[in-house]
């Protein structure tokens, strides 16, 4: 529920991933940490599971999914 939106956000990643349907999401928070985050388990289940930390080895990764 948005309390200060008219629409969601998960409409508006909705939106986003309908014209750049092979985007990644690089995660600041450490990966560590995900599973105990509802917010980052939403992100990650719009994203596809195309969620990185953004680490070195994190972009590495994103880049190999982004040129699949």
């Amino acid at each position: 529920v948005e309390h200060w939106n008219e629409e969601a956000g998960s409409l508006w990643m909705q939106r986003i991933l309908s014209v750049y349907s092979r985007a990644v999401w690089l995660n600041p928070v450490k990966e560590d940490w995900w599973g105990h985050t509802q917010s980052v388990d939403m992100i990650r289940r719009l994203m596809g599971g195309r969620m990185f930390p953004l680490t070195l080895d994190g972009l590495d990764r994103a880049t190999r999914e982004l040129v699949r």
